[in-house]
């Protein structure tokens, strides 16, 4: 059966006020070159942000409690990254500080456009400013790798590609085109997709030339295509598109247009069912805009006390 899609023609602006923004990123390309003996993978990949973001708020505490004030559907409170990314930070740098974290979810959990390592990211960035820690890029980078390996292209919020499990990164410019996101009604399992028996895992490397040459298939798409349905029908869709491609393991597919209007006519076109959205590629992170016009607001307190300020 054909998953149905909800147009959403929203591309948010990114307004101060609105919180730290937490962007998505699209692989435009993913190859599984080797597997490591620890079991992870060898894979070279493409990524650009979109304008399409979560928001997180953080109210500063003085007595050190991290907490998540509101619930994620299907994250427990002491597993959220952004929780994660926090404690990771207080333990690195001895900070007695601690935070309230507010997380608007617009990205989907599961849909392969990073949304919970660009949260852990935005809560790294934004607390190293907030809490005054001082650490700098690569410091910050080297606590993200843990959290996963994509959260340190967040957290250097520059478009790149990437090499070993991903945390090997070169900055690029690649062109601001315009994305038709699908978001199909399920969660793909990235340790499912990696553990199945027909994925490829010795693709030959390739190069950014390769890229801008056309060589944009993702290794992981043969396997999602099979185990999920609606995964399949939204590929189906886009191929009277230009073709799909598959953002990370999925479960998210786009399509590439050169221009806004033309990314919309297809976006009107989509079956009413199926949700979808518009985006622009960023190859500078809205994070670091943030982060360029948040001053160093809190210092550490000789003694535990009530909260300090809000994030901005």
């Amino acid at each position: 059966m054909t998953p149905s899609c909800s147009a959403d023609r929203s591309v948010a602006p990114i307004e101060e006020g609105d919180g730290w923004p937490a962007p998505a990123k699209l692989n435009l390309m993913l190859r599984i070159v080797g597997r490591r003996p620890d079991g992870y993978h060898e894979l070279q990949t493409v990524f650009q942000f979109i304008d399409r973001c979560d928001r997180l708020w953080f109210d500063v505490r003085a007595d050190g409690l991290i907490n998540r004030l509101n619930d994620v559907p299907g994250v427990v409170a002491g597993e959220d990254l952004t929780v994660r990314a926090a404690r990771a930070l207080q333990e690195a740098t001895g900070c007695r500080l601690g935070a309230d974290i507010r997380c608007e979810k617009i990205l989907p959990i599961g849909g392969g456009l990073g949304g919970g390592s660009s949260d852990a990211a935005t809560t790294l960035v934004a607390l190293n400013r907030l809490w005054g820690t001082g650490l700098d890029e690569d410091a910050l980078a080297g606590l993200a790798l843990p959290l996963g390996a994509d959260v340190p292209v967040f957290v250097r919020g520059h478009a790149a590609w990437a090499e070993g499990v991903g945390e090997r990164l070169t900055p690029v410019v690649l062109p601001l085109q315009w994305y038709l996101v699908l978001t199909p009604p399920c969660s793909v399992s990235t340790r499912d997709v990696f553990a199945d028996p027909e994925l490829t895992r010795d693709s030959l490397p390739v190069t950014l030339a390769d890229f801008v040459e056309g060589v944009v298939a993702n290794d992981c798409l043969p396997v999602v295509r099979r185990q999920y349905a609606p995964v399949a029908a939204a590929l189906d869709w886009l191929s009277g598109w230009g073709g799909g491609r598959l953002s990370g393991t999925g479960a998210c597919v786009f399509a590439v247009f050169d221009d806004r209007a033309e990314a919309l006519v297809a976006l009107e076109q989509c079956p009413t069912e199926m949700h979808a959205f518009v985006a622009q590629g960023l190859n500078r992170s809205p994070l670091l805009e943030q982060l360029d016009r948040a001053p160093v607001t809190a210092e550490r307190p000789e003694t535990g006390g009530a909260s300090l300020l809000f994030g901005a």
